[in-house]
């Protein structure tokens, strides 16, 4: 069925939720899997709801990523206004088993490399904070480990 994911920012920051899974920490988008009969923006604001306890309204699709037939990953731009998130809990999941160790509003500069390019596959260039922001980048080249190459 897929996946999907909302992009929630305030400014330059975005809202991000970190995961703890088989001893190894990531940042990602709030979202998750696309349940049967749901749309992807319902499981979407499904998600957000979940894992962050605020309410999302759509404001426009940003990108769709196939990754294979079966795992295609569909992205939303979601306006939450002026709710607080927090941390919240996946209900398929036992207490001892969740996942979600964190909600936060971050900067890019505050993410690792690997976690900022799933932002990029999601869309988030689409977005005009975002893509001014890296059009101020430079042109300097790097590449994490390139040292190692």
């Amino acid at each position: 069925m897929g996946r999907a994911q909302c992009i929630v920012h305030r400014e330059n920051r975005l809202l991000m939720v970190k995961h703890r899974l088989d001893g190894r920490e990531y940042w990602c988008l709030p979202g998750g899997g696309v349940g049967e009969g749901e749309t992807p923006v319902e499981a979407a604001l499904r998600e957000l709801k979940e894992e962050c306890c605020v309410d999302g309204a759509v404001v426009r699709k940003t990108n769709e990523v196939m990754y294979s037939p079966q795992d295609v990953t569909h992205s939303f731009l979601v306006d939450i206004g002026d709710q607080e998130p927090r941390k919240g809990t996946d209900p398929e999941l036992p207490p001892a088993g969740q996942v979600l160790v964190e909600v936060k509003w971050v900067t890019l500069s505050e993410l690792p490399e690997r976690d900022r390019a799933f932002l990029w596959a999601a869309g988030l260039l689409g977005i005009e904070e975002f893509h001014e922001q890296v059009r101020g980048w430079g042109e300097s080249i790097s590449y994490p480990g390139a040292e190692r190459l």
